[in-house]
């Protein structure tokens, strides 16, 4: 999820006219109604500090004020000055934003940390927005260019050699049973997370990390598992997955395997969507459809 050098050209070009769409998006829905998303087990999962970054509103009324949000100022003017882009294309970024339009504000988990991350947090406004990353000097270069982001460092003991061995490892009885990660007994489940990662239900889930392009990376193929763990294992509803860079084997064969191609919404270029749905409210519904 790390950015590459680009044309600085492009970079513009498509982060400004998202950033131009999400900010016409705003507008149209602070001036008509709207019903608030809200999440179950997350009452206070929005940050108070974000609710209203000064637009002033109603009680029991949408806001009214069509004043750019500090958040999105913040993100055109970091992407209109950096000479990186994010990895994704536009029409990859598109599939995501298209949910995030209906879904914001919502609890968005992203595996990988990047130049992509203020533009997701930006694009989830007023929602809570956590990165999960490999690489703890990573962490704090961007952290000390954006010091706003939400993310934390996570370890991984796998490697892509394995993925045969845990691609059929996955397909055992105790990978099947819809559980807390940190309870799972299988071995897939990642439980090392901070623990209120856990709490939360995440209504979006990109797996854009750890590394995977080599041999001896981590790869996906536990990061593929626990987000569709997660998915499934909450109250009510559904998570919308996301898992990029499905060229490479071990993310489509684990993606198609764990996230099941029966939830399948659409794939653009690298990218796949899942819709996957809660299996508590139906204890009998098979792990794939």
């Amino acid at each position: 999820m790390k950015g590459k050098p680009h044309n600085p050209f492009n970079l513009k070009t498509i982060l400004i006219c998202l950033f131009f769409l999400l900010f016409l998006f705003l507008i149209l829905r602070s001036t008509f109604p709207y019903p608030q998303h809200t999440s179950l087990r997350t009452p206070s999962i929005l940050h108070p500090s974000n609710a209203s970054e000064g637009c002033p509103s109603l009680s029991n009324s949408p806001p009214t004020c069509t004043k750019i949000p500090p958040s999105l100022s913040h993100a055109l003017l970091h992407y209109a000055t950096l000479n990186f882009t994010p990895q994704q294309t536009f029409k990859e970024i598109s599939i995501s934003l298209h949910i995030l339009q209906k879904k914001s504000p919502c609890n968005f988990l992203v595996f990988g940390l990047g130049h992509d991350s203020l533009m997701w947090t930006a694009l989830n406004h007023n929602g809570r927005t956590v990165f999960l990353e490999e690489d703890k000097e990573w962490i704090a270069q961007i952290k000390a260019q954006i010091p706003s982001l939400e993310a934390y460092h996570v370890a991984y003991d796998t490697k892509v050699a394995q993925a045969d061995e845990l691609l059929e490892v996955a397909s055992r009885e105790e990978c099947r049973v819809v559980i807390d990660p940190r309870f799972s007994k299988c071995q897939l489940a990642l439980s090392n997370f901070p623990s209120e990662i856990y709490d939360v239900e995440w209504d979006l889930i990109m797996v854009d990390a750890p590394t995977g392009y080599f041999e001896g990376a981590p790869g996906r193929m536990s990061a593929i598992y626990t987000a569709g763990l997660m998915a499934r294992n909450r109250e009510s509803g559904e998570s919308d997955v996301f898992v990029h860079d499905v060229d490479r084997v071990v993310e489509d064969r684990f993606s198609k395997a764990l996230l099941c191609e029966g939830y399948m919404v659409e794939q653009e270029g690298r990218i796949r969507h899942f819709n996957i749905p809660s299996h508590r409210i139906s204890p009998s519904r098979p792990f794939c459809p």
